[in-house]
């Protein structure tokens, strides 16, 4: 369902303007419905204020961003969400005072929370959006940190021959075979069924 407020203002323009403050959002990503242009009277006499019908319009972005304005908010964990459409995928960003809530366990509640967007953004479209979810730089960070553990793990695995990691999902499972794919002496490849699927690295 269409998002959208009716404001009366001196003016249409002015009432746009006020609409827009209400709504959140921009001209370019909403649809204007003058319902009545006013009128200015003679000397403030019969003046009638202009009245507008402001709808956003049924985008990615306004599906992800009032979804996760209700369900962040429902969590305890109120979150101030900004979306763009990139050539590759929808980036959504999360900000506010408790997002380490939001990430959880090695960003496990991040990533279900990316899975339900990736739902409603996706609901009724023909051609598939990838979302991407982030916090406070929180898959940067992460990516790093797993990177850097392939690193080491490539070392351990050269040396013992073959180490298992942790369980973990396919995105953070493809950044360490990323890593590592290009690496002389180790190769990976994952085993076990979802959600304890995990990387193997093992000395070539």
């Amino acid at each position: 369902m269409s998002k959208f407020v009716e404001v009366s203002a001196k003016n249409a323009d002015l009432a746009i303007e006020q609409a827009l403050s209400k709504l959140s959002t921009t001209r370019d990503k909403v649809e204007v419905e003058v319902l009545d242009e006013g009128r200015t009277g003679i000397l403030g006499l019969g003046a009638r204020d202009a009245v507008v019908r402001v709808t956003v319009i049924d985008t990615a972005e306004s599906r992800a961003i009032d979804f996760l304005t209700e369900t962040t908010s429902k969590m305890g964990a109120p979150a101030t969400v900004t979306a763009q459409m990139t050539e590759e995928s929808l980036k959504v960003d999360l900000a506010g005072e408790n997002m380490g809530m939001l990430i959880g366990h090695h960003g496990d509640t991040l990533d279900a929370l990316q899975y339900l967007t990736s739902l409603v953004v996706n609901r009724g479209r023909e051609d598939y959006c990838r979302v991407m979810l982030d916090t406070e730089g929180y898959r940067g960070k992460r990516e790093q940190a797993l990177t850097q553990l392939a690193q080491r793990t490539a070392a351990r695995a050269v040396r013992t021959g073959r180490v298992a990691l942790e369980p973990m999902n396919p995105y953070e499972r493809r950044i360490l075979h990323t890593a590592l794919q290009d690496h002389g002496r180790v190769t990976t490849y994952s085993e076990g069924e979802e959600p304890y699927r995990r990387v193997i690295v093992v000395r070539k």
